[in-house]
């Protein structure tokens, strides 16, 4: 049995209100340090990419505090790494939003949906996700026929590389919306704000460490 919690490091690109990103990990089993440069991370069990605002000015952060690099090497390293809605869209080589170069640890680029009238941008609210192959410990205790996860976002990914897509989600068309690479996982939706489900998937994932 675990003698204490486990320290899950919480980027802060100083963007948002992180409260309840922070809560839910706490809930979830996790010690968090909440952290706007990399300093002292390597005492952490995990590091977690909750980005929020717009990709250039996230990326400019990242990039100022040493973050950028340390992800980099973090996720290179085979670490345990959760990125969540932009912190999984930064994991790419460029996005549309601003022409922005991203972080370029996976093929793939971000792209704004094209989508016609009776469709309302951004993509606001519950939807399904399909994940692919066998399910993973992160699944455990989710109904993945039924239960649906909340997103806000008005970009997607697109990757060619499909033994990195986790999951997919239909919206006008199908779009990535969860990845997996090792130990490195990243959500397009938001599990801080999609209930019971979502906290039963971090909670799966600290109790991975």
């Amino acid at each position: 049995m675990r003698d204490k919690a486990p320290i899950v490091t919480v980027i802060d690109p100083e963007m948002g209100n992180l409260r309840s990103v922070c809560r839910a990990w706490e809930c979830a089993g996790a010690q968090i340090r909440l952290a706007a440069t990399p300093d002292g991370v390597e005492e952490s069990a995990a590091v977690v990419f909750p980005g929020q605002g717009a990709i250039p000015h996230c990326m400019a952060r990242l990039e100022k505090t040493g973050w950028a690099q340390t992800i980099r090497e973090w996720i290179a390293q085979d670490r345990p790494f959760f990125g969540i809605c932009l912190g999984l869209q930064t994991l790419f080589e460029h996005s549309e939003e601003g022409d922005t170069a991203g972080l370029g640890i996976f093929p793939g680029r971000v792209k704004r949906f094209r989508l016609g009238p009776e469709y309302k941008i951004p993509h606001m609210g519950w939807n399904a996700v399909r994940f692919r192959g066998s399910p993973p410990p992160l699944t455990d205790g989710i109904d993945l026929e039924r239960d649906q996860f909340y997103f806000v976002h008005s970009y997607h990914v697109e990757t060619a590389e499909q033994g990195l897509v986790w999951g997919e989600t239909a919206y006008g068309y199908p779009f990535v919306s969860a990845i997996a690479h090792g130990n490195c996982y990243a959500t397009q939706f938001h599990p801080e704000k999609s209930q019971a489900k979502g906290l039963q998937m971090y909670a799966n994932f600290v109790k991975s460490l």
